[in-house]
Parts: structure tokens; C-alpha cells; sequence
């Protein structure tokens, strides 16, 4: 390269090296300006979700505004305990209100031309018992009603085997904690010869046959059965063992039988229900004291009186899954409550508990308040006799004085026996219950307030005997609570609502069972007959 050129090209380098290193410069700075900005946008971004999440809503510098999140839609009505406000806003007019004419002093209506009589005895035939294929032992589990399921249920079956019963034997439950015995509850005797002409009932299993299984229940085969087979189950899978073995067991043994099955099966469990299965003599003398007692009791209706199933006791509270005060006093009594009876249950993968949606679906036990705000409504004044049938109330103090407030003629169990009555029944869940179940049995107007085995039976059994019709007012409880979560109802459209609702009840106290319904509930057309009015 000649020089002067070479010196121009070095000039020309010289020149370009500045500006190059000035370009080099400015594209670090900016990448720096870049990540600097990158980084306060991030900073910016987190100090905006920590002022939402405490409920900020300032500037957050650099002009960056958050706005605070939208509230929470309104629960739909119905989901939240607020009965206790519209107590508040109503006991002013309830205590001043009384009922013209009172509700137990009105006869029901009875269909003109159509009367129903118990006719069991007539309807069931009695043939010469074969020789017994076994012997069936079986296992009532449950409370006083779940056994008398049972109970039934294994007369039923032992008819269809043309086995020999062994009277049921019952499980301690760990929610009723009752060790009392067939004998302790009901009279065994009678229950014995009154069905002997149609199934054979043995009070336990003969010697040898005892021996054969080592003198240990136990080790009889237990025929695990599904709930409500068939009997061609019975016939089919259970009688071959039998005829094996001589013996089965079949534990547990509740709700085991088909509702629907042949005429004469179930014709049997009507008589066992009805006639054969009464209460011990010592529940029945202590029963039918405390009924003469409350009749007395009800001099200003003239002996009549409403009963109440009240179902609140801590452990239906909280198996519900239902909240009421909602604080943290009440959770924790209930989570104990349920891992005290149901460990784990309640913890499974997949459970959900949603407490709102249970009471706005009617699935939440009545407090004594609603009990008492519903009877009011319903034109019950203060001058009724109510019997409350029930166990140890969860928080009574608070929860049963309004109740007490509204009925001051308010009788139990604790009130209408001595202690010393009540004694032997002490710790036995269900001798108790058979207390209750006898005076609810013969009140003029029975109330239910959760749906159970105790209301069931005692519904079907007050149609058995009272013409096939009996006063019981069932609520319907999602809609109850939709009026209970209105602070600001008049005492006029509650009192229209309620009433609205008895006559409902009423109109179905009368009913015949259909071939899937059970006939411990509508005894009618199986257990009873129709009769042309006298």
C-alpha cells in the first residue's frame, strides 16, 4: 500500500475507535437502564399483591395503582344461622299473641266413609311349623328404633329360611353406648309366645350346637349381607350354609331385608312390630305414669298435648357438619365431637364439608328456638303442654330458654319422672328412648324435627292406632330457613307461612305405602284394613 493511503487508512482507524467505544458504552448503559427497570417493575408488582392481600388499595409510587379486590357475592338466603335476630325482632308479638281456636282442640280430617283398623291377626294364617332348617343369629346394631328394625327384620327372615330365631343380640355403639340387653327393653316373654304359631324364637342356642362352635358366637359364620337383599338372597346364598352348619350369623344386621317382599312376610313383620314387641315392664310402668302426668298436665286443653323430637344433641350437631354460632369455641367442640364417634371419617380424601349449602338444603337440625318460633307461628300459644323428647342438648342453657320463653308448660323426661324413676335408666341410651317414644306415642300432635329412625317408627306406629291417621307436622326445613334468615319479616307473614305449612303436614298425615316404601312408616294397606264408617 503506498504510504499516504496507509496513513489515511490509520487516521481514518484512529478516528473510528472513539466513536465505536461510545456506541459499545451506550448499549451496556441501556441494558443496565433495562434490568434497572425490569426490576422496579417487579418490585412495583410485589408491593402491589402484598397491599391486596392486606387490603390496600393506595399508589404504590411510579404511578402504579392498585384497586382493592371486588367484595364477595351475598350467601344465598338461607345459608347463615340468623334465627336468633328474627327471635329478637318477633318475641314482642309472639308473647302477645294467642291462638283462636287452639290447633289441639280441632279435629284432622279423617276421609268421610273410610276408617282403618289394625286386622293382622284376621289376615295372617297360621300353619304347622316343619321341621327348623338352623338356626339364625343375628346382630341389631344402632339405637331403640334401629333395633326394632332388626328385630322385625330377623322375624321376617327367619320365616323365610323356616330357621329358629335366637333373639337379637345388640352391638354397644359407640355413639349410644348402651349394654342393655333384648330382656332390659323389651318384654322377651311375651314377644316369644306371641309369634310362636308362626316362627320359632329361642332365647339362646341349644347346648350342643353351642359346643359346636366352641361356646363362642363368634365363630359361626357371619353371612356379610348387603343392605335391603332380596329374599331370594336369603333362600339362595344364606339357607345352603345353614343347612351346612346348622347356624349363621349375620352382623350387623340393619335395614338387611327388602322393603318389598311376599304378603304373608310382610304381614309378619307388622304383628312383631305392633303386637309382639312391646317395652319391658319397668319402661312400660314408669311410660305409662309419665303419660297420665302430662295428660294432668294439660288441664287448659283438655288432657291433650305436643310432643317434640328435638334432635340437637352434640353428636347429630355435629354430624350435620352445620354451624350456628360459628366461633371458635363450637368448631372445636364439634371436630372433637366427630373424631370422638366417626375417627377419620370426616377427614377423607374428597370430603367436603359445606355447611352453607346443608342448611339452605334443609339438613341441619332445628335449634329449640326455631322449634319454638315455628310452634308459635303455627298458632301453639304459651297455654300448650309440650313434651320435648330428646338427649343431652348441646349448650342447653342457651339454647333451650327460648324455647322455655315461648312454652312455659315445657315438660322432659328430668321433669315429669323423679330421679329416683329415673335411676335404673341411668347411662341406657335406650331405655330412655323408650320413655320418650311412649309419651310422644300417645300425644295428640307429635313434632319432627330431623328425620331419623325415631320419628319413622313413630309415625307409622301413631297411624296403626289412631285410624290410620295421626296429627304430625313435618317442616319443610328449606324453607323454613329462608324465613329464619329475615331479620325483618312481620309477624303477620311468618304467622301465614307456618300456618301454611301445619295444614300441609296434616294433609299428609294419612297414606298408603307404596311397593319401595317401608311399612314401619305407612302400615297401611298391609297391616291394617279399611272399614266401612260406623
Amino acid at each position: 500500500m503506498p504510504v499516504p493511503a496507509a496513513a489515511a487508512s490509520m487516521r481514518g482507524t484512529e478516528a473510528a475507535g472513539p466513536r465505536l467505544a461510545a456506541r459499545r458504552l451506550g448499549r451496556v448503559l441501556d441494558g443496565r437502564r433495562r434490568r434497572a427497570a425490569l426490576l422496579l417493575l417487579a418490585l412495583a408488582y410485589a408491593a402491589a399483591m402484598l397491599m391486596l392481600a392486606t387490603g390496600g388499595g393506595e399508589e404504590l409510587g411510579a404511578g402504579v395503582v392498585v384497586e382493592a379486590a371486588p367484595p364477595a357475592p351475598p350467601a344465598p338466603p338461607g345459608s347463615v344461622y340468623r334465627s336468633h335476630l328474627v327471635f329478637e325482632r318477633l318475641l314482642p308479638e309472639m308473647r302477645a299473641f294467642a291462638s283462636r281456636p287452639n290447633p289441639l282442640m280441632t279435629s284432622h280430617h279423617i276421609k268421610i266413609g273410610k276408617q282403618w283398623k289394625p286386622c293382622i291377626s284376621k289376615r295372617l294364617t297360621e300353619s304347622e311349623l316343619t321341621s327348623s332348617n338352623g338356626f339364625l343369629v343375628v346382630e341389631a346394631n344402632g339405637g331403640l328404633n334401629q333395633q326394632r328394625i332388626s328385630i322385625c327384620d330377623a322375624i321376617a327372615v327367619a320365616r323365610i329360611l323356616n330357621a329358629t330365631l335366637v333373639t337379637p343380640a345388640f352391638h354397644l355403639n359407640s355413639v349410644w353406648r348402651d349394654s342393655s340387653k333384648f330382656g332390659d327393653i323389651f318384654d322377651e316373654d311375651h314377644f316369644i309366645e306371641f309369634l310362636r304359631k308362626h316362627v320359632r324364637i329361642v332365647k339362646e342356642l341349644p347346648e350342643d350346637v353351642f359346643r359346636r362352635f366352641g361356646h363362642n358366637i363368634s365363630t359361626i359364620p357371619n353371612m356379610r349381607t348387603k343392605a335391603f337383599s332380596p329374599p331370594s338372597y336369603y333362600l339362595q346364598q344364606v339357607l345352603p350354609k345353614m343347612l351346612e352348619l346348622g347356624a349363621v350369623r349375620i352382623a350387623p344386621f340393619s335395614n338387611r331385608l327388602a322393603h318389598s317382599v311376599p304378603s304373608d312376610v310382610q304381614k309378619l313383620r307388622c304383628l312383631a312390630n305392633y303386637e309382639a314387641l312391646r317395652f319391658s315392664e319397668s319402661i312400660r310402668i314408669l311410660a305409662e305414669n309419665m303419660v297420665g302426668r302430662m295428660i294432668k298436665r294439660s288441664s287448659l286443653a283438655g288432657g291433650k298435648y305436643v310432643s317434640v323430637h328435638l334432635r340437637f344433641e352434640e353428636d347429630m350437631v355435629a354430624f350435620s357438619c352445620c354451624t350456628y354460632d360459628g366461633d371458635s369455641k363450637e368448631n372445636n367442640a364439634m371436630e372433637n365431637a366427630r373424631e370422638r364417634s366417626w375417627r377419620g371419617k370426616f377427614h377423607r380424601p374428597g370430603r367436603v364439608i359445606n355447611p352453607e349449602a346443608n342448611r339452605r338444603n334443609g339438613r341441619c337440625p332445628l335449634t329449640p328456638l326455631e322449634v319454638g318460633m315455628m310452634l308459635r307461628g303455627m298458632g301453639f300459644d304459651n297455654t300448650t303442654s309440650l313434651y320435648v323428647a330428646s338427649g343431652k342438648i348441646y349448650n342447653a342453657e342457651k339454647y333451650m330458654t327460648p324455647l322455655r320463653q315461648l312454652f312455659p308448660l315445657l315438660q322432659t323426661k328430668q321433669t315429669l319422672a323423679t330421679s329416683k324413676e329415673l335411676a335404673l335408666f341411668k347411662g341406657h341410651s335406650s331405655r330412655l328412648a323408650a320413655l320418650d317414644y311412649t309419651i310422644c306415642l300417645h300425644s295428640e300432635v307429635f313434632v319432627m324435627t330431623q328425620g331419623s329412625n325415631f320419628p319413622h317408627f313413630l309415625m307409622g306406629h301413631r297411624r296403626y292406632i289412631y285410624g290410620g291417621h295421626a296429627k304430625t307436622i313435618k317442616p319443610d326445613k328449606s324453607k323454613l330457613v329462608q324465613l329464619f334468615d329475615n331479620p325483618n319479616i312481620r309477624w303477620d307473614q311468618f304467622k301465614h307461612n307456618m300456618q301454611d305449612m301445619r295444614r300441609h303436614s296434616e294433609t299428609k298425615g294419612f297414606g298408603l305405602r307404596k311397593p319401595q316404601e317401608s311399612i314401619y312408616n305407612l302400615p297401611m294397606p298391609d297391616c291394617m284394613c279399611q272399614q266401612a264408617e260406623i
